[in-house]
């Protein structure tokens, strides 16, 4: 069990490919190897090569990418991560990429895998009602997820899954330029600020935001996500509360334009 755990521990780290045929003892003395006179002995073999992890070349792929076009293409054939093989689709986004306004969510539901959208389940539809008490629908934003594949059986994704895919939602962001920034849940939240608390303390307030590719920070608020409120009606107050906020800054955004 020892063996299997080690084992493990090393996939999440990334370590998922073996460079040597058999493994290298590191406590060994090293060997010494013939050589001419005078010359000081070289190493009998050459150190290996730096390894590079899934979430790394995942980086280096996304970073290629100089279109929304070209980053759907490179997730459709994104090569390890299972759950592109498990899903029935890509959910990449939906709703106005020019538009100044990105919200991003967690990850695909069953409704959004049988239809290749961002939030047309429940918890979407009841977003769709919040946004337009504020006077927002897709027409002006953007909306995507931080995972655009179904975990299987809507489980959360692992630490792996999210650090393979954040690379192309940064892109992503990047790529669509926003004025403003919304994440849904405390997942979204996490993996893109960086911000280990909770998102009840996180949000209703602006932060600043550094991604790569863009040379200013975008203003960013973390929001409660539609499917827990939907399981927690007491908490639609600082759901309100948070939308308002968000009206106030666009109206701002427009005044000063």
């Amino acid at each position: 069990m020892e063996a299997l755990d080690a084992l493990r521990l090393q996939i999440e780290w990334g370590a998922d490919e073996a460079l040597l045929a058999a493994p290298v003892d590191r406590t060994a003395a090293p060997a010494r190897g013939l050589h001419p006179p005078g010359q000081a002995s070289a190493p009998s073999v050459m150190p290996p090569a730096p390894m590079l992890g899934p979430a790394a070349r995942a980086a280096d792929l996304a970073a290629l990418c100089g279109t929304l076009a070209e980053l759907r293409g490179a997730l459709e054939t994104l090569e390890g991560c299972a759950l592109r093989l498990t899903a029935t689709s890509l959910v990449f986004a939906d709703g106005n990429p020019h538009a100044g306004l990105m919200f991003v969510g967690e990850a695909p539901g069953a409704e959004e895998d049988r239809a290749g959208l961002p939030f047309v389940g429940p918890s979407g539809r009841f977003l769709d009602r919040m946004l337009a008490s504020i006077g927002l629908d897709r027409s002006k934003f953007l909306i995507t997820n931080l995972i655009p594949w179904r975990p299987p059986g809507n489980r959360n994704p692992t630490d792996s899954e999210v650090s393979l895919c954040l690379p192309f939602l940064l892109r992503h962001v990047a790529l669509a330029r926003p004025r403003r920034l919304v994440l849904l849940g405390g997942l979204a939240t996490r993996a893109i600020t960086g911000n280990a608390a909770g998102i009840r303390r996180t949000r209703g307030r602006w932060l600043d935001l550094a991604v790569p590719g863009l040379e200013v920070a975008v203003p960013t608020l973390p929001m409660l996500h539609p499917a827990y409120l939907l399981r927690t009606p007491g908490a639609k107050r600082e759901a309100w509360a948070d939308l308002i906020m968000l009206r106030r800054a666009l109206d701002a955004d427009l005044s000063g334009m």
